[in-house]
């Protein structure tokens, strides 16, 4: 079991800040083999969801208010585990307390992900649904979903 930390940008330590930017660009960039601007100016505006296990960040996302990615949707992006620990659950504990975190942050707000194409049914576990097509970003097939009420 993980141990999960909602935080600000400024709550973060710098070991946080490196292990969350060393984990997203292990995964995101190098395993996905995908040149992106990971630091893309949201990161402040963001709460920080983290999964640790033995201080050790192993899973991450972000939450952003509406305005932010979307107009009138909150958004929750660059969901994240370790390829060391996935296949434990990891990924679905930490969507968990994301619908947590941000139900508690945003009560009355609605969820809108864009999602890789390939994780689809993943979401779909945790009552997302897919409200269109797939289209490329940063060169990976994503499809935009959003949190059934």
């Amino acid at each position: 079991m993980l141990l999960f930390e909602c935080k600000t940008f400024n709550a973060l330590t710098l070991n946080e800040l490196h292990d969350l930017y060393a984990l997203r660009s292990a995964v995101f960039v190098v395993e996905q083999n995908c040149v992106y601007q990971d630091i893309d100016g949201k990161d402040p505006l963001a709460l920080h969801l983290i999964g640790k296990k033995k201080d050790k960040i192993v899973a991450y996302a972000r939450i952003v208010s509406p305005g932010v990615s979307y107009t009138s949707f909150v958004s929750i992006g660059r969901v994240v585990v370790s390829a060391i620990r996935r296949g434990e659950n990891q990924g679905h504990q930490l969507m968990t307390f994301c619908l947590k975190q941000t139900k508690k942050h945003y009560p009355k707000e609605k969820i809108k992900i864009s999602a890789q194409a390939h994780l689809e049914k993943f979401y779909n576990e945790h009552n997302f649904v897919a409200t269109g097509k797939a289209y490329l970003e940063d060169g990976i097939p994503h499809i935009a979903m959003v949190l059934k009420e």
